[in-house]
């Protein structure tokens, strides 16, 4: 049965929209100012973008893509570039999960008695390895490496590493302390409390984490032959130099497509992982 209200409860209205003592408010504000700013400050030329000029420009160049190229030695080609851009992308995702989970424990406090001094250092590190972009890291190891799929899957694994190793420093952070301090109250060592108390419980997110960056390492992986470093990316710079544009569409097409496969792959796995 429903109790009756009491005379002296009050309906308690809704905050207001703005609050001068809330500091969100605040930092949306700033941040709506900033974009604001931003598109002020930039010379954006909407009107030319959306004129009839543009879009007729735009569908002649379109249409110069078509019909792809599907001839059988060419198609040969690029699913042999397909082969090679996935490889790339796998064997670094690979490299920078083994390093970023290496990275990850001297990047982590794992305990709270822990001292963690070699937290900040090497944060440090994992903040410069993943500041540089892949292209850039492709660009360097261009130098030692030369051209090919070599200097490609490097760029990947050393940005990647940077990436993973934060994500798999704060998954350790935040599991949950008690079966671990279980461990070590009975004296078990680091390496065996981390095997076998926080490692269990943090693996499905590390493996989420991995297959996620294998996704976006496809992506750049695609791109990366711009540069130089072999896959769909090389083929995709070398006959959109030529103005082979048939050819350019097949390779977009075969992009497009490895892009879809790994996703759906990726998904499907995560998904079974947290069922």
């Amino acid at each position: 049965m429903k109790q009756p209200r009491a005379a002296n409860d009050t309906y308690r209205l809704p905050p207001p929209l703005f609050d001068a003592r809330c500091k969100a408010c605040w930092f949306t504000v700033g941040l709506l100012a900033l974009v604001v700013a931003s598109f002020w400050s930039l010379d954006l030329q909407w009107a030319q973008f959306f004129s009839a000029e543009a879009a007729a420009s735009m569908g002649r160049f379109v249409g110069e893509f078509f019909p792809p190229e599907t001839s059988s030695a060419f198609l040969h080609k690029v699913t042999v570039a397909a082969w090679e851009t996935l490889a790339m992308s796998a064997v670094g995702t690979l490299l920078a999960a083994v390093a970023g989970l290496a990275l990850a424990l001297p990047a982590a406090r794992l305990h709270a008695g822990d001292t963690a001094r070699t937290r900040a250092p090497t944060r440090l590190l994992l903040n410069a390895l993943r500041s540089v972009p892949e292209l850039v890291w492709a660009a360097l190891l261009l130098i030692s490496a030369g051209l090919g799929p070599l200097a490609g899957t490097l760029a990947l694994a050393l940005h990647t590493t940077g990436v993973l190793g934060r994500l798999f420093a704060e998954a350790v952070e935040n599991a949950p302390p008690g079966p671990a301090e279980a461990l070590r109250a009975q004296g078990v060592g680091h390496g065996r409390v981390f095997l076998y108390a926080t490692l269990p419980q943090v693996l499905p997110q590390l493996l989420s984490y991995t297959l996620y960056r294998w996704e976006n390492n496809i992506r750049a992986a695609a791109v990366l032959g711009v540069v130089g470093a072999g896959g769909l990316g090389q083929l995709l710079a070398f006959h959109m130099g030529l103005f082979h544009m048939p050819r350019t569409a097949t390779v977009l097409c075969a992009m497009l497509l490895l892009v879809a496969l790994v996703d759906a792959a990726s998904l499907g796995a995560r998904r079974w992982m947290t069922r």
